[in-house]
């Protein structure tokens, strides 16, 4: 599996693209912020000023059945935030 899973695409990742070139990525839970931003150099050809990366862990929810209590997590993810140089941008659309 690579470093960059995904990008993110909500309304909030999308404002922050377009005010302060900043793009929102699902990452490997094993990299690191150099890996990043040499994945996102590499792949969309850009200048990576600043990366940042959040740990999320696992939300835990608990259903009561008649059979009793069923217990279940979701998985833990990381993302990352990419401030790219001004000038350059990412165009997640350009290869649909």
């Amino acid at each position: 599996m690579g470093i960059l899973i995904k990008p993110i695409i909500t309304e909030k990742a999308t404002a922050s693209s377009e005010m302060s070139n900043c793009y929102t990525f699902l990452v490997s839970k094993t990299s690191n912020k150099v890996e990043i931003k040499k994945a996102v150099e590499e792949a969309y050809g850009v200048a990576v000023e600043k990366v940042r990366t959040m740990n999320y862990g696992p939300e835990r929810k608990v259903r009561y059945t008649k059979t009793g209590l069923q217990k279940g997590k979701t998985n833990a993810i990381k993302k990352a935030l990419v401030q790219v140089a001004e000038g350059d941008a990412i165009d997640f659309y350009s290869n649909l």
